[in-house]
């Protein structure tokens, strides 16, 4: 192999959704770049899932992980939100993330020429500038959201609402879809709240990095891209370079469980027949839209494959970063008799199925999902068209995003109390799968065409490529200097 360009360290929040573009990313710098990349490893108990350890094993030789001492969060109320349970991941981690660095600054002959991290890691950016560590912010979501992060504090100083949702008028982000207060990330609802105080803290902060690599592609998002991109400075502040390299995805089952019932059923169901049903690593439903979601999907008459989860009256996000959501049978929660009646045309599993797998087989032709930005663009990369049901976090802004600006989704009416009632999803689940619908077709159709972009975008002299490459020469020039 060809001598190290350099090497970079890289710091992702915990949780296997977090670490997954992380890694797919290290992959890149290492083999096309020829950098040496270390994981810094945050965990929150002292066991890593076996989802994390396979998708660590997997990593080429190039790549180092150290595993910083676990963080204790038996101080917390038990119901602290996870986006604040990342960030004092990050905070309590900061004196063996400063050991950690100082120890590899003198042992390691190649110069540390970047540190990488995502939004939640800002504290850990200030270390590494500390340091004479050129800082990168890693933003594995979408153009749009970042506009938003830039934007918070002018938005801030410009409304007299408390709570975003009553906002009077859509917020307009430059090259951006329209956003409703309503759709703007959960956190930042409730502008008295500890969780906005802190995201809007962290927005005033983003020009701390060097650059900010954002995975998305310029054919998914031009406008917003060149907005970024263009518009540094207008406010008054510097701006860093924006890297768009996505997308972004995952190209393998990064657990030991290969997931061999589900493609065994999906060989032998007919091409593009089956919805798939999944609400990410993180997402539960409620007792009631569990039984909803089933009737809907036995009322539709289609096929699915279903990834059930426990479900959480308490909060949409309740698998985040917790334990024992296997141990469970989909039956105990499930109406009676829907698994018999509905044995012949669908698949329930639990917990766990491989994604990657599921939306690249030509029996899927169709996804619900939660709207995060890794399984979007797992769906654009694959083509398969979505209905947009978001939970929590970023994921409202998406599926604004994904419905009203690249209109490759269909998203179900919610009541008032946000219960999405089964006739809803009958309806949309057979507009989306039926090959007689002219407005699934549509959506069908425009899904393809991403799915071509996307493809074209990390070809050889696509956009994204060119994105990495730009900032690998700024990387090697650091190395030089």
């Amino acid at each position: 192999m060809a001598e190290s360009t350099g090497h970079i360290v890289i710091l992702p929040s915990p949780g296997i959704s977090h670490l997954i573009p992380f890694a797919e990313l290290a992959k890149r710098l290492v083999l096309h770049h020829n950098f040496n990349v270390t994981f810094l490893i945050l965990t929150t108990n002292g066991d890593l899932s076996g989802a994390t350890k396979a998708l660590l094993e997997s990593l080429p030789a190039a790549v180092d992980s150290i595993f910083l001492p676990p963080v204790n969060f038996d101080d917390l109320p038990k119901y602290t939100k996870p986006s604040l349970k990342l960030s004092l991941s990050v905070t309590r981690s900061l004196p063996s993330l400063r050991h950690v660095l100082n120890s590899l600054l003198a042992t390691n002959s190649n110069r540390l020429v970047a540190f990488l991290a995502d939004a939640f890691g800002f504290e850990a950016l200030e270390v590494a500038k500390g340091l004479n560590i050129p800082p990168y912010l890693f933003f594995p979501s979408n153009a749009t959201s970042l506009s938003l992060f830039f934007h918070l504090p002018k938005l801030d100083e410009t409304v007299s609402v408390r709570f975003m949702r009553d906002l009077p008028d859509p917020v307009k982000l430059p090259g951006c879809v329209p956003l409703h207060g309503k759709d703007l990330f959960d956190p930042i609802q409730d502008r008295k709240s500890e969780a906005y105080e802190s995201f809007l803290n962290l927005s005033k902060r983003v020009a701390l990095a060097d650059g900010i690599i954002v995975n998305s592609f310029l054919e998914l998002e031009p406008e917003a891209l060149k907005a970024l991109q263009e518009d540094g400075g207008a406010d008054g502040t510097r701006r860093p370079l924006i890297y768009p390299v996505g997308p972004i995805v995952q190209t393998r089952s990064s657990s030991s469980n290969d997931g061999s019932e589900c493609l065994s059923w999906l060989d032998i169901q007919p091409r593009g027949s089956v919805l798939y049903v999944s609400f990410g690593s993180g997402g539960t439903l409620s007792s009631d839209q569990l039984t909803e979601l089933a009737f809907g999907l036995e009322m539709s008459g289609q096929k699915f494959l279903w990834v059930v989860k426990r479900p959480s009256n308490e909060s949409a996000n309740a698998a985040y970063l917790s334990e024992g959501q296997s141990q469970f049978e989909p039956s105990d929660f499930l109406p009676n008799g829907f698994l018999e009646r509905t044995r012949d045309r669908g698949l329930v599993v639990t917990y766990w199925a491989p994604q990657t797998q599921i939306l690249s087989h030509g029996s899927t032709g169709g996804f619900i999902s939660h709207c995060g930005w890794s399984s979007t663009l797992e769906s654009v990369v694959n083509g398969v068209p979505l209905i947009a049901w978001p939970l929590f976090a970023e994921q409202k802004l998406n599926a604004v995003l994904l419905e009203e600006g690249l209109k490759v989704a269909l998203r179900p009416k919610a009541e008032e109390n946000g219960v999405v009632r089964r006739e809803e999803i009958a309806k949309v689940v057979k507009v989306l799968m039926d090959k007689g619908s002219e407005e699934g077709k549509k959506v069908r159709d425009r899904m393809e065409e991403l799915k071509q972009a996307a493809a074209k975008a990390i070809d050889r002299d696509g956009s994204s490529i060119k994105a990495l490459s730009d900032l690998a020469f700024t990387l090697k020039n650091k190395a030089a200097n």
